[in-house]
């Protein structure tokens, strides 16, 4: 066990004031009202927040009501006194225009409460794609000892006796439907019987990849994001992660201890390895801003393309959450890339020991689901980053290019992984709805979908819809994928090859902007290249002719987020925000 901190607690300066008795009642009075009593807070016990983000209104987060009980217990019993606090909800499924557009506002509002609070120490509980990054991005800035502790996926869904992966379930419920394999009322029962349990997404959809890259950062203990929502072992980590953070508090342990460039590093790694969601580079990034350390979208290609996919999980495989567990979870994963000397294992993390302490004994319990570095599922599993003269920056994930796609597209004798596509350009998901099945665009094989307009200020957000599946007559062809492009992105539960996270995106006059339907694109994933073949005169053009993006606010946070935020490639931050960094260094002013 580390030593203890002789570092005088925050709480200390609301609950126990030198030479300021009056502040001190005046901080204490009102906390007392509910059972707390003056000599507890006056003890120096530290304060430990729980930053609630389950709700009814936050169902994959709804866990963590139940959950905050055996974290209140593990708090209690390590010397701590437990303060739960609401956090801004989240939910991926229910808010419009789009969930990401409040990953910044729950960042903000957590910023505050931690600065301007009595709190030591947090645990920050999380969940559903946006929960985990908000709330880590906002215990980075403030600096001050936190867990992350994900509620944990659903139960395996199952649909006529074959697995069915929510998330990943809705896009192949939707080519059923186009194809007239399936009814509307069929679509909605597929989708529910998708999800039987309490618990975010079973597949490697976004909400289990940033609770695995959480662990694999060293922010969430050892072996707990994969434990699926119902089980005790959830429960126990939950009291074990109570425990741990007053342990935390007196250590002094703090996020920039943890969120090192070595922490960063080997959270690229794991990402290739587990397949993980293409938000996760929007989302490490972000994180990385806010704890000061350097990260390119382009290392998520030096650092990561070549590790190869060792986890067999939807929608880069066939199994879900429940395998994934059972298999040994991120240390089983963790286990084999270490061995394979593709991870830092000197990083330090929350349980306050190392990675290689913490993985180098967790072996993989079944290699169906979590193969050997050496007898992958596939080799370079790791993300493609395209930048060319319609952007400085998009992505591709490698891991979910299937056989049809790669015989398709990729395999042209003597021009392999080189394909040259005709653009169909829709402006937004409304005018793809509108227009997709319109014989006039002439869509076929030699096709691209592209979509515009779906960036962080022209969404704003930024809107997973660039998984567009292709017209119904070509789906029921056996056409089931097109190549598809645009500045917005996608559902980690999806199993399209996508080229997404376009930077800058069309409304501030990125490339795609000057796109229109038949022109020629070209992808090149040997060179990294992304071009429409035009020539220079007529892209000079085209940039001349573009007009302003016209912009419509529906609320106030709206016109805020388009004011400050950045694009995708640099994680989508609010820009100025990045220079305020441990800011838990000073005390906010007294408020009396």
């Amino acid at each position: 066990m580390a030593e203890k901190s002789k570092q005088r607690l925050r709480s200390r300066e609301w609950f126990d004031i030198p030479g300021d008795p009056s502040a001190t009642a005046l901080h204490i009075e009102r906390y007392t009202n509910f059972g707390i009593t003056a000599a507890e807070l006056r003890s120096g016990k530290p304060i430990i927040g729980i930053a609630q983000t389950g709700s009814d209104l936050v169902p994959c987060n709804r866990i963590h009501i139940d959950l905050a009980r055996r974290i209140r217990e593990g708090i209690r019993e390590a010397g701590g006194i437990a303060i739960e606090f609401p956090v801004h909800p989240i939910q991926e499924s229910g808010k419009r225009p789009t969930a990401a557009l409040d990953r910044n506002l729950q960042y903000l509002s957590l910023v505050e409460v931690l600065f301007g609070y009595p709190i030591d120490g947090v645990v920050l509980t999380t969940g559903c794609d946006k929960t985990t990054p908000a709330m880590i991005m906002g215990a980075a800035t403030v600096d001050i000892p936190a867990i992350a502790l994900s509620g944990g996926p659903m139960m395996n869904g199952y649909w006529r006796g074959q697995l069915a992966g929510s998330g990943t379930i809705v896009w192949e419920a939707r080519k059923l439907l186009a194809a007239g394999e399936i009814d509307d009322e069929e679509f909605i029962q597929l989708v529910a019987d998708a999800t039987p349990s309490p618990g975010h997404c079973n597949t490697m959809g976004t909400a289990t990849t940033m609770n695995s890259l959480a662990e694999a950062l060293g922010i969430s203990l050892s072996g707990s994001a994969a434990i699926p929502a119902p089980l005790k072992e959830r429960a126990a980590i939950a009291y074990r992660t109570g425990l741990r953070i007053v342990e935390m508090v007196e250590e002094d342990l703090t996020p920039s201890r943890i969120l090192t460039r070595k922490a960063f590093e080997n959270a690229i790694r794991v990402n290739s390895a587990i397949g993980g969601s293409t938000n996760a580079p929007i989302h490490i990034n972000a994180i990385a801003s806010h704890i000061g350390v350097e990260l390119d979208i382009g290392e998520w290609e030096t650092i990561g393309l070549d590790i190869p996919l060792l986890v067999n999980l939807q929608p880069a495989g066939e199994y879900l959450g429940e395998a994934y567990h059972l298999a040994g979870g991120v240390p089983a994963v963790m286990h084999e890339l270490l061995r394979a000397g593709k991870l830092h294992g000197d990083a330090l993390t929350c349980d306050g020991t190392t990675i290689s302490e913490n993985c180098s004994d967790s072996p993989s319990r079944n290699h169906d689901v979590i193969r050997s570095y050496n007898d992958p599922m596939m080799e370079n599993a790791g993300f493609a980053v395209l930048r060319g003269n319609l952007c400085d920056a998009a992505i591709m994930k490698t891991s979910v290019i299937g056989d049809d796609f790669r015989q398709r597209y990729l395999s042209r004798p003597g021009h392999e992984n080189v394909f040259e596509v005709r653009a169909i350009v829709f402006e937004g998901p409304e005018d793809y709805h509108a227009r997709i099945n319109d014989a006039a665009l002439h869509i076929d094989a030699n096709c691209i979908l592209v979509i515009r307009g779906c960036g962080p200020v022209g969404y704003p957000g930024s809107a997973e819809v660039v998984n567009m599946q292709p017209p119904d007559q070509l789906i029921k062809q056996g056409i089931r994928e097109l190549p598809t492009l645009g500045d917005g992105r996608q559902s980690g539960t999806s199993g399209s090859p996508s080229i997404l996270n376009v930077s800058p995106e069309s409304a501030v006059g990125g490339g795609l902007a000057i796109l229109v339907t038949g022109d020629t694109v070209r992808i090149d994933l040997n060179t990294g290249t992304l071009d429409v073949l035009l020539d220079d005169d007529t892209l000079d053009a085209r940039r001349q002719a573009l007009e302003a993006t016209v912009i419509e606010h529906q609320t106030p946070w709206q016109e805020i987020y388009r004011s400050t935020v950045g694009q995708l490639a640099g994680g989508g931050i609010i820009e100025l925000a990045a220079k305020y960094q441990r800011i838990r260094k000073t005390l906010p002013r007294h408020s009396h």
